[in-house]
């Protein structure tokens, strides 16, 4: 079974995992003594529907050669869609999937360009 379908790349999951993207605090945020915010270094996957947790974490450390500490899971069920349009009434239906969000340990990174 291969668990890992692909990576979920989008705007809120590079705000997840970068650093630079960490909100800086302003000069009167500073001042009032106002922690720091601090990147989650975390990363998204699609994966299996059938996957578990442990399958995930098991997976992602073999694959990737990194040390997970926490997975995250959401099951996005497909919902039925239909519309009227000039041609008629459509129906449809929108994909099923699972989504995996992989908290990895201080030091590690995931470069999922590295290969393009």
């Amino acid at each position: 079974m291969n668990i890992i379908v692909k990576p979920l790349i989008s705007e809120k999951m590079t705000r997840l995992t970068e650093e630079a993207a960490a909100p800086k605090l302003t000069r009167i945020q500073r001042k009032k003594g106002k922690p720091e915010p601090v990147a989650h270094n975390r990363y998204g996957f699609v994966v299996d529907k059938r996957a578990n947790k442990i399958e995930i974490k098991k997976e992602i450390e073999r694959f990737y050669n990194v040390k997970v500490l926490d997975v995250n899971t959401m099951n996005y069920a497909g919902k039925n869609k239909s519309r009227y349009t000039k041609s008629g009434f459509l129906q449809g239906r929108t994909n099923a999937f699972k989504k995996a969000i992989v908290t990895l340990a201080a030091g590690d990174t995931i470069d999922f360009y590295s290969s393009i």
